[in-house]
């Protein structure tokens, strides 16, 4: 029996010393870092992998935004939100919320596009990909 598709993902995650900066906080780069860790996560609970092995297929970005709402620091254990906000012929929106216990550290999105790799050029998603997914829906 095939598994219901799935839109969030909930990923945990400590804060390692050598993603911090000098002033002792996660270095703005980590943040997205952290959304495609999450993403990666999601596909894997939906019995995927964003890099299939008897594919030419990628999902590289064309779109990422990150707003910052308070720091992150060594050690911190921090959760990413993960959400399917769209899915479209040829491409998955991602919303992020990162937080640390209650306190919202940062929200994001991304959008990925698939691609055949060789020669590289934007392609329909296939079905077999696009029907473990669905798009969030809040309660």
């Amino acid at each position: 029996m095939t598994p219901p598709p799935i839109s969030e993902h909930r990923y945990s995650r400590r804060v390692q010393f050598y993603e911090t900066d000098l002033a002792g906080m996660v270095h703005f780069s980590w943040y997205l870092r952290y959304m495609e860790e999450a993403e990666h996560a999601l596909w894997r609970e939906a019995g995927l992998s964003i890099v299939p092995a008897d594919h030419d297929l990628g999902f590289p970005r064309v779109s990422a935004t990150v707003d910052f709402h308070a720091p992150l620091r060594f050690e911190d254990l921090f959760e990413v939100w993960i959400r399917v906000e769209a899915i479209t012929k040829r491409t998955f929106k991602y919303a992020s919320t990162i937080t640390r216990g209650e306190t919202r550290i940062a929200t994001g999105s991304i959008t990925a596009v698939c691609v055949r790799k060789h020669p590289l050029q934007a392609i329909d998603i296939p079905e077999g990909i696009a029907r473990r997914f669905a798009v969030f829906a809040p309660a």
